[in-house]
């Protein structure tokens, strides 16, 4: 299976709950305060593509049967994941986000943090609620882990650290523990099964890893007619999977005029030209695209293992969906 297969085709076990959700999440949302109010809807406005809630009410609909439970999961992961975007454009100084400004472009810093803090605790708050306290544990793994991830990778990029097992621990705990939270709250909402509930963290841990896998292969690839690379990993002086397997590959003291390149404060086009082409050249783009599709490899084999419904088939898509998505 290639690139053919849509998210809107993937969605369609699930598609009643995901309209449904639209109003129960915006019911956890709602404040007294006005301009609280402006902002997240502001933000619920520019929402992504929803792959959390959809990987929790697949997840769901994999092993049982959908229920309130499942809500309040996919409603805890949406609100953590909208503070962590919010959090990381203020750490980031990211002025955009998804083609719009980000709240802190429009609101400044001190607003976009309380905001980010007011999402983050709408979702402690409803899991104690709704007295969902295994789901409370997950969220707040998920949290720890992502600051801890993004912690340990301004570290590295400060220290010029290049080491694989250093790269795939930040990614597992910056991008991939929610995306394995989303998994595993899905399916704790419907089983107790220890058994299922590891192979569901394993699952979304492994697609989460795919997920950033794929975004740093992104960084490399030429965008549009004018042929400049995105290369924003490259300005934020990220070692990413492409970048550190081509710098395997060549001698020290061409590693240290690299790593001196990626380590300018103000890059030209023509560094960051460089450094890609580096990249591309000595195969890091290539090399990374075989770490993803042993990714693929794992996440399918684990699905393989369940009877197969609609939702596990979706969940199969949804893989492929991850790995040769083109945005």
């Amino acid at each position: 299976m290639n690139g053919m297969v849509t998210l809107d085709e993937i969605k369609q076990p699930v598609k009643k709950d995901l309209d449904q959700f639209e109003s129960y999440f915006q019911q956890n949302i709602d404040s007294v305060v006005p301009l609280l109010n402006t902002v997240v809807r502001y933000t619920v406005r520019h929402k992504g593509k929803q792959i959390r809630p959809l990987l929790v009410f697949l997840t769901a609909r994999a092993f049982g049967e959908v229920n309130r439970s499942t809500y309040n999961a996919a409603a805890f992961i949406e609100l953590l994941h909208t503070a962590t975007l919010i959090h990381d454009d203020v750490v980031d100084e990211s002025y955009e986000r998804r083609n719009h400004f980000s709240i802190n472009a429009i609101w400044k810093t001190k607003i976009a943090v309380l905001v980010g803090d007011y999402f983050l605790s709408r979702g402690l708050l409803l899991s104690v609620k709704e007295k969902e306290y295994d789901m409370l544990e997950t969220i707040s793994n998920a949290v720890k882990e992502m600051s801890e991830g993004e912690l340990l990778q301004l570290q590295t990029s400060r220290k010029l650290i290049i080491d694989i097992d250093n790269y795939f621990n930040i990614i597992s705990k910056k991008t991939a523990s929610l995306i394995k939270a989303s998994t595993l709250t899905g399916a704790q909402s419907v089983t107790q099964d220890r058994g299922i509930l590891q192979q569901m963290h394993d699952f979304g841990e492994t697609i989460g890893i795919a997920f950033q896998i794929k975004d740093d292969i992104f960084d490399y690839q030429k965008k549009g007619l004018i042929g400049k690379p995105i290369g924003n990993d490259i300005r934020e002086k990220k070692f990413t999977l492409p970048l550190i397997l081509a710098l395997r590959k060549v001698s020290v003291a061409k590693r240290n005029y690299i790593i001196r390149l990626l380590n300018f404060d103000r890059k030209t086009q023509e560094t960051i030209e460089e450094i890609t082409n580096f990249v591309i050249d000595h195969g890091g783009v290539l090399e990374a695209q075989q770490y993803l599709d042993d990714y693929r490899s794992k996440a399918l084999s684990i699905l393989s293992q369940f009877e197969e419904n609609q939702a596990n088939i979706a969940l199969k898509k949804l893989v492929d969906y991850i790995i040769y998505r083109n945005k």
